[in-house]
């Protein structure tokens, strides 16, 4: 996946940012239902990543 012609679209980075929140949705989901551990673990690193992304406009536009 290229990045920079994302970024550079702001209506395709906000249906970007809309998915990464319906994908966050999911994993809460995930984390209120599940009972294996390891599923838990699974979740909570994918919420991680999937917030980090959101934030990868900031960071980029930040060090122009």
């Amino acid at each position: 996946m290229k990045l920079k012609p994302l970024l550079g679209n702001r209506r395709q980075w906000q249906h970007f940012n809309n998915y990464i929140d319906f994908t966050i949705d999911q994993h809460h989901k995930i984390l209120e239902q599940s009972t294996d551990i390891v599923m838990l673990h699974k979740a909570q690193g994918a919420i991680e990543i999937l917030k980090k992304i959101k934030t990868l406009d900031q960071h980029i536009q930040g060090d122009k």
